[in-house]
């Protein structure tokens, strides 16, 4: 059986993603596709809207093959760590093909620029640091140096590229045999916080927002019917609002030098956390007081999510020293997905885990599991120690 692999969160599944596993089967002619999907939180240090096994419910429904975790230590970083975290996983479970979606659309273009900055690493990482001297935020010096060193230079301002690019790069660094390619998005673009009137294609972005806002009947069109019935069923839509008194609490109580040792807290930055929170009412007042040019909004919220999972930089370097996951967690399966697993299972480079237990000493899965146990703190008893229970004793769904 062949294997194409994606990495995703759906947060939540729509249209958009149901169209990238029908075109990621029918552009590799895969037998079965394989998600790596992001557990608790985001790449950009939101918490999932439903938790991880709604979402991979929803996944199975929508096409996927196989749902396996993006554990916490990758989901919630930059988009280098992002992409070595997903690709050691699909790597892994011996995929021939990594498909992603992106806003260029042109794999060549990925493969030159990310072999350019193999090439150029020394002097890219030198004019970053120029650029960051200049008191720009990572990003923005990131993207320019990267213009310094290149000549076809990719919109890397476009949060897809930027993750494919480094989805690229990360496959030659590990000398994976996995071959990249990528298909154009189509309609929505990520960031849209509006839903368009004439297509049936929204942004994760513009469905969260409506969920939240009361409109929930307003997203029917833009996802499956799984995915509304889900939503409607799990009610308790998760966002940063809702753990904003749990991080009052923490950047109340927590000394400036324990702040100072969480994960991105860099700078002095911890002085205007803990300035600001005093008088913020909202997560949203709170982080639009402490944001600076230099801290972008993503940024701060990592690093407020790193604050509520009490992760620490010497526990994140202890997990991700070499850039790649040590196991494997199932989440769900179809019956392509479990025949798949049949033949490949002896050939895996990281153990397959259908039950925590087995990994309990892992660096890796222990910020997972503070992650899990964070994500889950806003929901109220009885249903908060069921939750609680149902993650380390479900299996995978089926």
């Amino acid at each position: 059986m062949k294997a194409a692999g994606i990495v995703v969160e759906y947060n939540p599944f729509h249209n958009g993603h149901a169209y990238h596993v029908q075109q990621t089967r029918k552009k590799t002619g895969a037998d079965c596709i394989i998600a790596v999907m992001s557990s608790s939180f985001t790449q950009r240090g939101e918490p999932a809207i439903v938790p991880k096994w709604q979402r991979a419910s929803m996944a199975l429904a929508g096409g996927v093959d196989l749902v396996v975790e993006l554990p916490y230590p990758f989901a919630v970083q930059t988009a280098e760590l992002f992409a070595h975290g997903a690709i050691s996983i699909l790597d892994a479970l011996h995929c021939e093909q990594l498909c992603f979606g992106s806003e260029h659309g042109n794999i060549e273009s990925f493969l030159q620029t990310a072999q350019r900055l193999i090439d150029e690493q020394e002097r890219h990482n030198e004019r970053v640091k120029h650029y960051m001297q200049q008191g720009m935020s990572y990003a923005k010096a990131y993207a320019l140096a990267l213009g310094d060193i290149s000549r076809d230079v990719l919109d890397i301002s476009q949060p897809n590229n930027i993750l494919g690019l480094h989805y690229v790069k990360a496959i030659r660094e590990q000398r994976s045999q996995m071959k990249p390619e990528t298909i154009s998005r189509i309609v929505a673009h990520y960031h849209d916080e509006t839903l368009p009137t004439n297509e049936q294609i929204a942004s994760a972005t513009s469905i969260r927002r409506f969920l939240q806002s009361g409109r929930a009947e307003d997203i029917v069109r833009y996802v499956p019917h799984i995915t509304y019935e889900t939503l409607q069923t799990y009610r308790m839509w998760h966002d940063w609002e809702s753990y904003f008194p749990l991080l009052k609490y923490r950047l109340l109580t927590m000394e400036i030098d324990d702040i100072r040792r969480i994960v991105e807290v860099e700078e002095g930055i911890e002085h205007r956390l803990k300035r600001a929170i005093v008088h913020a009412t909202s997560f949203h007042a709170f982080l639009s007081a402490v944001k600076t040019k230099r801290y972008t909004w993503t940024r701060l919220q990592r690093i407020c999510t790193h604050i509520l999972t009490n992760v620490t930089k010497k526990e994140m370097a202890q997990a991700i020293e070499q850039k790649r996951a040590t196991y494997i967690r199932l989440l769900a399966m179809n019956d392509k997905g479990r025949a798949y697993l049949q033949t490949v299972k002896k050939r895996t480079a990281l153990p397959l885990i259908t039950n925590v237990k087995h990994i309990q000493h892992d660096p890796i899965y222990h910020i997972e599991k503070k992650a899990t146990q964070a994500y889950l703190s806003v929901l109220p008893e009885p249903l908060l120690t069921e939750a609680l229970r149902n993650e380390y004793a479900t299996p995978p769904l089926r």
